[in-house]
C-alpha cells in the first residue's frame, strides 16, 4: 500500500524558512514526477513546484526564487525548502505523486506564515 507522508509544516515569521518533506513508502511503479501543492482558505489548490523523472524542475511564479524542489531517491523523499516566506505563503502543503497507472496524494501539512 503506498502512502505520502509530509511533515515540516509549522508556524514561521514572514522572512524565515522552513522545509518540507514528502516521505514515500510502499512501491510506486512509473513515477513521471513528484510535485507540490498548496491549499489556501478559500483557494483553489495550485501547483507550487514539480520535478519530473528526469529532473526537469517547474515553479510557480509566485516562488521562483525562494523555493527549491529536491528528491532524494535513496529515501524516497522529495524536499520542498521555503525560504523568505511571506504571508500570503499561508496554506496546507500536499505533495503528488504523478504515475503512469494512477495519481497518490499525501494528507498535507500546514504552514502558516505570520507578518
Amino acid at each position: 500500500q503506498v502512502q505520502l507522508v509530509e511533515s515540516g509544516g509549522g508556524l514561521v515569521q514572514a522572512g524565515g524558512s522552513l522545509r518540507l518533506s514528502c516521505a514515500a513508502s510502499g512501491i510506486i511503479l512509473s513515477i513521471n514526477a513528484i510535485g507540490w501543492y498548496r491549499q489556501a482558505p478559500g483557494k483553489q489548490r495550485e501547483l507550487v513546484a514539480a520535478i519530473s523523472s528526469g529532473l526537469r524542475i517547474n515553479y510557480a511564479d509566485s516562488v521562483k526564487g525562494r523555493f527549491t524542489i529536491s528528491r532524494d531517491n535513496a529515501k524516497n523523499t522529495v524536499y520542498l525548502q521555503m525560504s523568505n516566506l511571506k504571508p500570503e505563503d499561508t496554506a496546507v502543503y500536499y505533495c503528488k505523486v504523478y504515475s503512469t497507472f494512477r495519481d497518490y496524494w499525501g494528507q498535507g501539512t500546514q504552514v502558516t506564515v505570520s507578518s
